[in-house]
C-alpha cells in the first residue's frame, strides 16, 4: 500500500477529492495542513450545524492506493488538471503493512464513567474495580461512552439508581442510555430513534449485554415515565419540549444533554412552560440539564 499526499487550498479540496474517487484509491482523508499551530482553523462549527466552509484554508491529502505505479499515476493525471493549480504533489510513501484492526480496536480503551460503572469494549478485559459493565463496540451510532454527553447522563443514572423505574431513552443512538438504566434496575424499559439502524443497534446491543427492553421509532412511546432521557442536541431539544415534558410522569424526572454551556439560557427558556431546567453537571463544555416535574 502506498500513500500519496497533497497540498491544496480550499478551493481545491472537492475538486482533487472527487478525481480521486474516479481513481483506483482506497481512501482518502483531509486535514488541516496548519493544525497546532496559530493558523489552525475550526472547520465545522457547532455540533449539528453544517459546515461553515468547504475546507481549510490549506488542507493537507493523504489517498491510499494499493501499489506504488497506481500512486503516481494518478499524481501525473492530477497535476494535467486546470484544478489541480495551486495545489502541490508532497510526494508518495509506503505505508507500513499493519495489523489495522488491532490498531484501531487500540483506539478503543475502556471508560470510566464512575469508579464502579464502566464502558468497555468486547475486545477489553474489565477492569478489576468495575461492579458495572455495559459492553459496547464503536458502531453505526452515536453513544459508546466516549463523549462527554453520553458520560455526564450515564454518571446520573449510576447516582440517581432508577430502580423499578419506567424509563424512556429519546433519541437511544447506540442504546447505552437505555442500556445504562436497566443496569441500575430500571424495568418496562422503551428506547427509541428516527433512524432504524440505531433501532437496530440498540436492540443487537441490549441482546449482548443481556438486558430487557424495547426499541422502536418515536412513536412507539406511550403514557409517562419515571426517568425521560434526551442525549441529542440543543435546537431539537427545544422543538421537543411539550412532547418531552408530557412524557414526564408527575414527580419524574426530565434528563438532558447535548448542550453547549452557552446554550443554557435558550434551553431554560423554551422548558420555562412545562418545566424547570438546571445545569447538574458539565463537562468539557458540554452540560447536562435536568428537571423533576
Amino acid at each position: 500500500m502506498h500513500e500519496l499526499r497533497l497540498m491544496c487550498p480550499e478551493h481545491r479540496i472537492e475538486a482533487v477529492s472527487e478525481a480521486l474517487d474516479a481513481l483506483d484509491v482506497l481512501s482518502v482523508s483531509v486535514e488541516d495542513a496548519d493544525a497546532q499551530t496559530d493558523a489552525e482553523q475550526a472547520l465545522f462549527g457547532e455540533p449539528g450545524l453544517p459546515p461553515p466552509k468547504e475546507g481549510w484554508q490549506r488542507s493537507r491529502i493523504s489517498a491510499l492506493f494499493p501499489t506504488e505505479a497506481l500512486a503516481l499515476e494518478a499524481a501525473g493525471l492530477l497535476k494535467l488538471q486546470d484544478f489541480f493549480a495551486d495545489c502541490e504533489v508532497l510526494g508518495v510513501q509506503p505505508v507500513p503493512d499493519e495489523d489495522w484492526v488491532r490498531l484501531t480496536q487500540s483506539q478503543f480503551a475502556p471508560v470510566e464513567i464512575t469508579p464502579e460503572f464502566w464502558i468497555v469494549p468486547t475486545w477489553h478485559e474489565a477492569p478489576e474495580q468495575a461492579k458495572q459493565v455495559i459492553r459496547l463496540d464503536p458502531g453505526l451510532a452515536f453513544g459508546t461512552g466516549t463523549h462527554p454527553t453520553t458520560r455526564m447522563c450515564l454518571r446520573w443514572i449510576a447516582k440517581h439508581a432508577p430502580t423499578g423505574a419506567r424509563v424512556l431513552d429519546y433519541g437511544c443512538g447506540s442504546g447505552i442510555l437505555a442500556i445504562g438504566a436497566a443496569r441500575f434496575g430500571a424495568s418496562g424499559i422503551d428506547a427509541v430513534d428516527i433512524d432504524p439502524a440505531a433501532v437496530q443497534s440498540t436492540i443487537d446491543n441490549a441482546v449482548a449485554n443481556e438486558v430487557q427492553l424495547d426499541a422502536g421509532l418515536p412513536d412507539m412511546a406511550m403514557g409517562t415515565y419515571r426517568v425521560v432521557l434526551a442525549n441529542i442536541l440543543a435546537t431539537p431539544l427545544k422543538m421537543l419540549a411539550p412532547l418531552l415534558c408530557s412524557y414526564v410522569a408527575p414527580g419524574g424526572s426530565l434528563v438532558l444533554a447535548g448542550i453547549l454551556e452557552r446554550q443554557a439560557d435558550e434551553l431554560k427558556a423554551a422548558y420555562a412552560p412545562f418545566a424547570r431546567l438546571e445545569v447538574s453537571d458539565a463537562e468539557d463544555g458540554w452540560i447536562l440539564m435536568t428537571a423533576t416535574l
